[in-house]
């Protein structure tokens, strides 16, 4: 079962689910970038740790290690759904843009999804 992240409810008040397959991974590949590890007992090293990134400046090496933290985090939690094409970080001021190319194992199919995280 394919369970909405973040968690809500539907109209009927029933668990929300995923309006498609594209759009649940979509939603687990947010979930893995934006869970710090630890933050699962049963899973202590899910997640990126992108928000440990807080204290650096977000020029070129905090982009360089987000970039890394990112495509290990992808591949090894969610090789069973998406094929990690490409990361690119971007850094500026405060923020960090992350774009995530990859392909759906189940039909082929090419997404990119771009994430804005302030550290």
């Amino acid at each position: 079962m394919a369970i909405s992240f973040p968690y809500r409810t539907d109209a009927t008040g029933r668990t929300a689910a995923p309006s498609d397959a594209a759009a649940h991974v979509r939603e687990l590949v947010e979930l893995v970038l934006f869970t710090a590890p630890g933050e699962r007992p049963m899973r202590p090293t899910y997640g990126t740790g992108v928000h440990q990134l807080v204290f650096s400046s977000a020029g070129d090496s905090a982009a360089a290690a987000a970039q890394q933290l990112v495509s290990g985090a992808l591949q090894q939690w969610l090789s069973g759904w998406i094929e990690v094409q490409d990361v690119t970080v971007t850094g500026s001021g405060a923020t960090l843009e992350i774009d995530v190319a990859y392909r759906l194992v189940s039909t082929g199919d090419a997404d990119l999804v771009t994430f804005t995280v302030e550290v």
